[in-house]
């Protein structure tokens, strides 16, 4: 049809440009918030994050099953993802350290550790009595 645009029509090229520009934004937003290590503006920005990250993906694939999606955008989309990805990563190995913190400064009740004798508490010691 005459006048029916192509599969890398234009008029996607600038919704598609402004969705992934709202991800790469708030990528960023994330990424500064985590480095001042401000809970309250990640929290904030991984939501938003989650928003654009949504309307993004959505759009992308009505435009990928009606047409193809411009290379330059497909390569940023992947690198986007790249990093969300590390950034995911990184927020798994400081939740992993800080669980480790906690569990140095907050043992487990039962953990196994010493007690006030010198060797493991498993109930031998009771009112300065050892039971056989």
């Amino acid at each position: 049809m005459a006048g029916t645009p192509g599969p890398t029509a234009p008029a996607d090229s600038p919704e598609l440009e402004a969705r992934l520009a709202a991800v790469e934004s708030r990528l960023a937003a994330l990424g500064n918030a985590l480095r001042a290590r401000d809970p309250v503006a990640i929290d904030l920005q991984a939501s938003e994050l989650h928003r654009a990250l949504a309307a993004a993906v959505s759009h992308f694939s009505d435009v990928a099953r009606t047409g193809s999606v411009p290379a330059a955008l497909r390569e940023r989309l992947a690198q986007a993802s790249s990093q969300v990805v590390a950034q995911r990563e990184s927020l798994a190995r400081a939740t992993a350290a800080l669980d480790r913190a906690l569990d140095v400064l907050l043992p487990r009740e039962g953990a196994g550790l010493y007690s006030i004798y010198g060797a493991a508490d498993r109930g031998m010691y009771k009112s300065g009595v050892i039971r056989a």
